[in-house]
């Protein structure tokens, strides 16, 4: 089995109280829809762990590679998208990783990028 990741890519500002979805139904339907999808990949035996994350304007970047750590307020990346939210799969291979991540893209109405970890840790 390899682990993966399935990071889902969102807009950087959510600037609307349905967290960048047209309407406060389509968010409930995609809610409703990928907690459904995550009942099917725990009763599969894929499911390692996942979550949503607050917008990235909440993030604070520590780099302490020097002498005194700085911390700074907001997203490390200039861009206009950043990381909403995620799963950590185990999967027997890329080909199923890569259909989870097309059903994950589809009920969460985001792009998802999937990724393996390296196998170092």
């Amino acid at each position: 089995m390899t682990t993966y990741l399935m990071s889902v890519h969102g807009p950087t500002e959510m600037t609307d109280e349905f967290y960048g979805y047209g309407s406060k139904e389509e968010m409930e339907q995609s809610f409703a829809e990928t907690g459904a999808f995550n009942e099917q990949l725990k009763n599969d035996g894929y499911w390692v762990f996942a979550g949503g994350l607050a917008p990235a304007t909440t993030a604070t970047v520590v780099d302490g590679q020097g002498e005194t750590p700085v911390m700074t307020d907001g997203p490390y990346l200039e861009t206009k998208e950043a990381i909403a939210g995620f799963w950590v799969i185990e999967v027997p291979d890329l080909d199923v990783a890569l259909r989870l991540a097309a059903e994950a893209s589809r009920v969460c109405r985001g792009t998802v990028e999937v990724r393996p970890f390296d196998g170092l840790a």
